[in-house]
């Protein structure tokens, strides 16, 4: 894989403590995704975030927050399209922080690779009920369709992915698969963790 991203598993999660268990699971990719908080308790759950990454040899990623972000000593911002209107990119580079940015479109792809990222999201892959998006599944075709343009570009697959479909996006040629609800919201998340990696780890072997 590309070495640009640290694992092929990225789970997204809503609050701190969940760096440290999936963390302490294997997960070395996990994005803390945050909303509605007040500014005080953000800046606590992301330092919250960073002491239990790097208690587990964790690369933090932070939606949305870029100040905070590069405040705090973040290793990667995520961005949306609408992020990347005001985020101050050059602000965010010299602070050595990595960007990852969404993508739903050619537009938007070729808008992303405009700002040189460190990774590529592609998404929803399959339906999803996390978010009301505007955009329909976009398949693993896509992915593959993805892969060759962006190149050596990582290429996150996200959006519907489950257990059994994340060794299906590595396949279509995605560096590495996301989710939220398919590790948070399972009976034993670390478990699920564990599964994932061994599933994208065998579809990489096959």
């Amino acid at each position: 894989m590309n070495t640009a991203l640290p694992s092929r598993i990225y789970p997204v999660v809503d609050a701190a403590h969940w760096v440290g268990s999936l963390g302490q699971a294997g997960a070395r990719l996990i994005q803390l995704r945050l909303k509605d908080m007040a500014e005080d308790d953000l800046r606590r759950e992301i330092r919250e975030g960073l002491h239990l990454a790097r208690a587990h040899d964790v690369c933090l990623v932070l939606n949305d927050y870029w100040r905070m972000a590069i405040e705090e000593g973040v290793d990667f911002i995520h961005l949306g399209q609408e992020d990347l209107d005001t985020a101050d990119l050059p602000a965010i580079r010299a602070a050595g922080l990595r960007l990852g940015v969404s993508t739903h479109s050619d537009a938007e792809l070729d808008r992303a690779l405009s700002v040189t990222p460190d990774y590529v999201a592609l998404g929803p892959v399959w339906p999803t009920k996390l978010k009301k998006m505007p955009w329909g599944p976009q398949g693993t075709e896509k992915l593959s369709v993805w892969k060759q343009r962006i190149g050596d570009i990582p290429l996150v697959a996200i959006g519907g992915i489950t257990l059994a479909r994340a060794p299906l996006c590595i396949a279509a040629g995605a560096d590495c698969v996301s989710a939220v609800s398919d590790f948070i919201r399972m009976p034993d998340p670390q478990a699920r963790v564990r599964a994932w990696l061994a599933a994208t780890d065998h579809a990489v072997r096959v």
